[in-house]
């Protein structure tokens, strides 16, 4: 069976491939490689709101998600991206009630927004990952002397402006 990578949400930026979207860009943990994935404006506004650590009045989607699946007494233990098609990723999350493990299938988008909130693991198949990433070069990479309140601001920036 193929390897799983976990993956880390690494930020949110206006896609460049597609207007009105917004690009999801996970990076692997420990690793060099780069994945993103194309979101909707309510998606990207739901994660970005939750990495800011900004309070809603109302609970969003994927709130409302983690406080069915709590109120059901069911807990999130993974998501797995386990398939890319025409640019289209798939994904499972994986829940366990008792002790069953069950899996669903959802948007990417979706899973990401709740494992974020779960604190649990994003997995992804080594093989759909190698065809599907970024490397990204050391020109690229966030220069040793550059400050991590440098790095915050600039991360900070790229998330999207109407949040």
């Amino acid at each position: 069976m193929d390897k799983k990578v976990e993956l880390q949400v690494l930020n949110i930026t206006n896609s460049q491939a597609q207007v009105g979207a917004f690009a999801l860009l996970l990076g692997e943990v420990n690793g060099e490689r780069q994945l993103p994935i194309i979101i909707g404006p309510a998606e990207a506004q739901a994660t970005a709101l939750y990495m800011k650590g900004v309070k809603t009045p109302r609970p969003l989607t994927h709130d409302l998600f983690m406080t069915i699946i709590g109120v059901l007494g069911a807990s999130l233990l993974r998501v797995l991206i386990y398939k890319a098609k025409d640019g289209i990723f798939y994904s499972y999350i994986y829940l366990k009630k008792d002790e069953e493990i069950i899996r669903i299938d959802t948007r990417t988008s979706d899973a990401v927004g709740m494992a974020i909130r779960a604190e649990c693991p994003i997995l992804i198949y080594e093989s759909i990952l190698e065809q599907e990433c970024l490397r990204i070069s050391n020109e690229e990479r966030r220069h040793p002397e550059e400050s991590d309140e440098e790095a915050e601001d600039e991360k900070k920036r790229d998330l999207p402006r109407n949040v």
